[in-house]
């Protein structure tokens, strides 16, 4: 596996030390065994998993601005904890309103020895901590309700980041709040079929 991953990261132009390649598939590892009793992903192949959930959420990391991150709807910890063992010296919040997810990534955290994550058992309406630099979402509802549910959790340069597959104008004209388009990037994930894009976001 370790030389699969090696390959995509090359492809995808991404650097990354050894432990935390090595960190990486050991989440892929978990991922696979829990999936079998907690059906987190549809996604059952490991090989499968290293494209559509590491790699899908690795990409984003040269677009991201700030130190202290959200992840909404973060599911078995998607894009959310394979940023933080490519971005250690950044935050993350790992925030999902079903038990059985945030007892997965509790594990994780600790098999991982991951100290940048903090799993957050809440819905995103209900969260009213600490504002954010980025607010991430991935496969999560529409963008209007992204950013209306999620509203309140940027600071004042906050952005919201949605990774989508293909990208839909029509979206960005539905959302109801006051909001600004920064810019749709196209994503290049390796081996992955369809169409991905980070939507940038401001208030």
């Amino acid at each position: 596996m370790l030389a699969k991953l090696d390959r995509l990261l090359a492809q995808a132009d991404i650097k990354l030390s050894l432990e935390q390649k090595q960190q990486l598939i050991d989440f892929v590892k978990l991922l696979d065994k829990w999936n079998k009793a907690y059906n987190l992903t549809s996604v059952r192949d490991p090989n499968e998993m290293l494209i559509k959930h590491i790699l899908d959420s690795l990409v984003v990391s040269k677009h991201l601005q700030g130190s202290h991150f959200i992840d909404v709807g973060t599911g078995p910890g998607l894009p959310g904890i394979p940023l933080a063992i490519a971005n250690p010296d950044k935050q993350f919040v790992l925030l999902d309103s079903l038990g059985k997810r945030i007892t997965f990534i509790k594990n994780a955290i600790r098999e991982l020895k991951l100290t940048n994550v903090e799993p957050v058992l809440s819905r995103a309406e209900e969260f009213q901590e600490t504002q954010f630099d980025g607010v991430l979402s991935r496969a999560f509802a529409s963008l209007n309700d992204m950013v209306d549910w999620c509203y309140h959790l940027p600071n004042q340069n906050g952005r919201f980041y949605a990774l989508k597959g293909i990208y839909q104008s029509e979206e960005i004209e539905q959302i109801t709040c006051p909001i600004e388009l920064l810019e749709v990037i196209p994503l290049q994930v390796p081996d992955l079929v369809g169409e991905r894009h980070l939507i940038v976001l401001k208030k």
